[in-house]
């Protein structure tokens, strides 16, 4: 039964004043059907899935249970599919000095792998910030870096999106951890963490300018991406950590004169298009979410259960007439270092906290990565179908 069926049948019935209706909810619905009356804060026959992991996660998978992670989706009715995007054939990505690796805004990076018990990690450190020396707009403005839309190839997206619509699944664009439309995360590499944030008070206009030119390529190189998908992206989603362990990396006040605006450019040119926006923040962010919310947010992601204030019920309580969630599975201790009974036991508490009157999509804090023992994978995606149904 299709979502406009539902309703209707809930207005007909409900224009009846002695007719005590209980809105029928069809069994077996498929992802998108699913997903999107819980967006559109109903209750579908169950929570929505989502399912984030690594690379080394998905090695783990591979070499432990001989699947891919395209199989372990599927094998446990994952609802959400991100797309790979645009392929980059811009100018050569040459090596800068000794090992730094160069990316699409000219950052050095150096790989670095981590062990672990039973898997390995990979991570592209920032190495150089070709930006941390400037010291006027001028010299913003003249980086000869700026990536350009056109250095991407967007004939393939559409091709990409209908994989996954003929399967009945939520198509999602996120981009990769190198390149998701963010704001402060790119200003970071590019200038220095330390840098960044300085400027914010000591020089205003080289950080405006050095965000005014990285919205400006994302807001381009969006509505390419949403024009080649031809209508069939539903959800963008964004990148960019507003918060620490224990609250914002910046006030509301400077949130809302250096970050406002873009943030609010690129969910209005996604709704444009017909998306929803999801936004990805690690930390402590309570302060910012009504500022997010009156820019037209539609999901928040993250929900780190250990960041100061950000415990699911409260979340719930205080924005989920307004807002939808994602997230809130701890990948920061109960993943990698619980039982998988400890797990179980979240994810019931976490459903139990969001998933009243819909508004709310499975899924964990962050990425699953190669620390997380496999039982513990395994008693997640479990507990998801246990706990997940409505009735």
């Amino acid at each position: 039964m299709s979502n406009r069926l539902v309703r209707l049948l809930f207005l007909l019935c409900a224009s009846v004043p002695f007719f005590n209706f209980v809105p029928f909810v069809p069994l077996n619905m498929d992802s998108r059907e699913r997903t999107f009356l819980a967006l559109d804060h109903q209750q579908p026959d169950r929570v929505p899935i989502d399912f984030w992991s690594t690379s080394g996660f998905d090695a783990k998978l591979q070499s432990t249970l001989s699947l891919t992670r395209q199989q372990w989706l599927d094998a446990h009715d994952v609802d959400l599919r991100y797309i790979p995007g645009p392929s980059y054939v811009g100018p050569e990505l040459r090596p800068l000095a000794g090992d730094l690796a160069q990316d699409v805004f000219g950052v050095g990076r150096r790989k670095i792998a981590v062990p672990t018990d039973d898997g390995q990690e990979t991570y592209s450190e920032v190495a150089h910030s070709p930006l941390a020396d400037a010291e006027t707009v001028e010299q913003i403005n003249d980086y000869d870096h700026w990536p350009s839309p056109d250095w991407f190839d967007y004939s393939g997206i559409e091709a990409q999106c209908d994989t996954i619509r003929n399967a009945n699944r939520v198509v999602v664009f996120m981009g990769d951890r190198l390149n998701r439309v963010a704001q402060l995360k790119p200003a970071m590499y590019l200038r220095g963490v330390e840098q960044i944030f300085m400027g914010l008070v000591l020089n205003p206009e080289i950080a405006k300018a050095i965000f005014n030119k990285i919205r400006n390529f994302y807001l381009d190189y969006t509505e390419r991406i949403f024009t080649a998908a031809n209508g069939k992206i539903d959800i963008l989603l964004t990148g960019d950590d507003f918060g620490s362990q224990n609250g914002p990396l910046v006030s509301p006040a400077m949130w809302t004169e250096f970050f406002g605006r873009g943030f609010a450019y690129y969910i209005d040119l996604a709704h444009s298009f017909g998306l929803k926006v999801m936004h990805h923040t690690c930390g402590s962010v309570v302060p910012i979410i009504p500022l997010m919310i009156e820019r037209g947010l539609d999901i928040l992601q993250s929900l780190q259960p250990e960041a100061a204030g950000m415990e699911p019920a409260g979340l719930k309580r205080r924005f989920g007439d307004k807002l939808c969630f994602q997230g809130g599975i701890s990948i920061q201790s109960t993943l990698p270092l619980g039982q998988p009974a400890d797990v179980e036991k979240q994810v019931q508490q976490t459903i139990d906290a969001l998933a009243p009157g819909g508004g709310y999509i499975l899924g964990t804090a962050h990425n699953l990565q190669a620390d997380v023992p496999i039982a513990n994978a395994q008693a997640l995606m479990a507990a998801y179908h246990r706990y997940a149904p409505y009735a």
